[in-house]
């Protein structure tokens, strides 16, 4: 179990066997873990939760991850938020989109758990400070 229990954590993803996986992994190591299914609902959730972190897929509804994505980097008060894209997107051009649009990492799925886990960690460790 991770030390800090604290770190919020918001899971967007349309595909809900994805959120649900995710959530129970990112839950097992102590995060606080939110979800949700599209990219507006994510820019509305994300500027309430103010996340320490946001999982991201590309491809959905209504708004695309790398939208979400740019829309975080433009609000001052998620300045500490971190993004790892998780889609299936794998591409060369899709990468550099993702690192272009802020992210601090971009996971090809289907994701293996440790990969995932040890990401997460990796992220938050040098993005977040105390």
């Amino acid at each position: 179990m991770i030390s800090n229990p604290l770190k919020k954590i918001i899971i967007v993803d349309d595909e809900p066997n994805i959120v649900l996986a995710l959530r129970y992994l990112m839950e097992e190591q102590g995060y606080d873990v939110y979800a949700c299914y599209d990219g507006v609902t994510a820019v509305e959730m994300v500027t309430s939760v103010i996340p320490d972190l946001v999982i991201l897929d590309v491809m959905m509804p209504g708004m695309d991850g790398f939208s979400v994505a740019k829309y975080i980097r433009n609000q001052e008060v998620l300045d500490k938020t971190a993004i790892i894209f998780l889609t299936a997107k794998g591409t060369a051009h899709d990468k550099m989109e993702g690192y272009d649009s802020g992210a601090e990492s971009y996971i090809i799925k289907p994701f293996d758990n440790d990969e995932i886990t040890d990401k997460v960690q990796e992220v938050l460790s040098l993005t977040i400070k105390s």
